[in-house]
């Protein structure tokens, strides 16, 4: 199962992600999101959970849990986006 958390602080690593999770189960992979253009954490990471059970136990004991002076923000992580465009007119022979 993908998790998502959110409120991380900025100085989270991803091995630092991985520690607090792997007390409830074995991490398959833990990230955290940084900018593009600076490499700053952009305060929010996922880890992966294979086993449903474990990960579930995470997410409830995980959040709201204090993490650097931060109330972690803890769920099951929803499907990435994809397309997107936007409204907006299209080219076009006006």
């Amino acid at each position: 199962m993908r998790i998502y958390v959110g409120n991380l602080p900025y100085s989270t690593t991803e091995e630092t992600l991985r520690a607090e999770f792997e007390a409830f189960g074995a991490v398959d992979d833990a990230v955290v999101i940084r900018d593009s253009e600076t490499g700053r954490s952009r305060g929010f990471g996922f880890v992966e959970i294979g086993d449903a059970e474990e990960a579930q136990k995470a997410i409830d004991a995980m959040n709201g849990k204090d993490m650097g002076g931060r109330a972690l923000t803890v769920n099951e992580a929803r499907p990435q986006r994809t397309g997107g465009g936007g409204g907006g007119r299209g080219g076009g022979g006006w």
